[in-house]
């Protein structure tokens, strides 16, 4: 995880449209340097609950992967979940990784046991996955890596060419 910078925080303020929660730091940086996944403390400042450890902040993966959601691929995941066994365990092993993140970034007694993007029974939401995916890097979360695949490479236009 690298240093959020006060230069990430205004590129993450115009890519939420709002400042940023809790942040512990970039967990994913884009090819071209700016911030696109976000470690995100389990407790907000004012004490509230954060299940979001790896927070998606990229507009362009955000776009990709609501496109993704709207294609019915999350339904056909939970599917795939409950008919596969090893699969049901592999994303199980995200989950348990996801909850181990999450306390090394702090306690949230509220949230034990409780990850996020429906894992590990079901998928919730591919956002999570993905960012999960980007920030612990291949080989931890089989769904947020397959959703990943399906985007490709979404950084490379505009982004690498200066916008987004």
């Amino acid at each position: 995880m690298e240093t959020f910078t006060e230069a990430d925080r205004e590129i993450v303020l115009a890519q939420l449209g709002r400042a940023p929660r809790g942040v512990a730091g970039v967990a994913w940086r884009c090819p071209c340097g700016k911030p696109a996944v976000l470690a995100t403390r389990p407790l907000l400042e004012d004490g509230t609950p954060f299940p979001t450890t790896y927070y998606l902040t990229c507009p362009r993966a955000n776009s990709a992967v609501a496109t993704l959601e709207e294609q019915g691929l999350m339904a056909e995941m939970t599917e795939r979940i409950g008919a596969d066994p090893a699969l049901a365990a592999e994303y199980e092993r995200a989950h348990e990784a996801y909850l181990a993140d999450r306390l090394a970034l702090g306690e949230a007694p509220a949230l034990d046991g409780i990850s996020a993007g429906g894992m590990p029974t079901r998928v919730k939401c591919l956002h999570v996955l993905v960012a999960h995916s980007l920030a612990a890097g291949p080989g931890v979360n089989p769904l947020g890596d397959e959703a990943l695949a399906a985007l490709g490479d979404f950084w490379e236009r505009p982004c690498l060419g200066g916008a987004a």
